[in-house]
């Protein structure tokens, strides 16, 4: 139950002592929250535009193939949108597919990696820029999404190759912005809020994945 709900002091009388420091930390929470939308929006000024290097990676080894414009928008994380969670998706169809359709403006969707089965890794938004890979646009914008080829039915899908691969991944990301290596920040689609998705499914190990992101995570310390 909601602390409103039934709550007893709903009707109690305010002293202009509480109203005036009421009012004071509104003026200041107020202020804050307009410097934090500034931060957001200061690139969409004419004639600013944040400094980009065509194809460059965050993650060393991966390979740059740009998703479709619509599948994502502009940002600048974690300097306007903290980033901590990582969001693990499994892709549903091909690794071949998933870059098509993540090509697709008419798609509306993309995250900003694809593990393949055999460990290669393709990065196709930067991580400062929000995906939607979510369902969810606070999650969108809180978090790092990465997609696994295969079907969530299909265990033979999650090769030892995909697992220590993707790990690796999720490790370097949890170092960079300082995410807590825990099933509460390392989350699947189906436990994002209001989704309809049921990926990675329950045939993904998740005891083993966090064993091998914590190892990787202690290693790269």
């Amino acid at each position: 139950m909601g602390a409103t709900e039934g709550s007893g002091d709903t009707d109690r009388r305010i002293g202009r002592r509480a109203l005036l420091i009421g009012g004071t930390a509104a003026a200041v929470g107020t202020a804050v929250l307009a410097r934090n939308e500034l931060a957001r929006l200061w690139w969409r000024a004419p004639g600013v535009e944040k400094p980009r290097v065509e194809g460059a990676v965050d993650f060393r080894g991966a390979q740059w193939v740009a998703a479709s414009d619509a599948n994502w928008r502009r940002a600048d994380r974690p300097d306007d949108y903290g980033i901590d969670m990582v969001v693990i998706h499994v892709t549903q169809g091909s690794f071949a597919s998933a870059v098509k359709v993540f090509q697709d403006p008419g798609h509306g969707a993309a995250a900003h990696y694809i593990v393949r089965r055999d460990g290669h890794i393709t990065q196709m938004i930067r991580e400062l820029d929000v995906a939607y890979h979510a369902g969810n646009r606070a999650y969108n914008e809180r978090s790092v999404g990465i997609e696994h080829e295969g079907f969530v039915d299909r265990p033979e899908d999650f090769t030892d190759a995909m697992y220590a691969a993707s790990a690796r991944l999720t490790a370097r990301i949890c170092a960079r912005y300082a995410v807590p290596v825990d099933r509460e920040h390392i989350i699947g689609h189906v436990e994002v809020p209001g989704t309809d998705h049921t990926d990675p499914g329950e045939h993904w190990d998740w005891d083993r994945y966090m064993g091998l992101v914590r190892r990787a995570r202690s290693t790269s310390a």
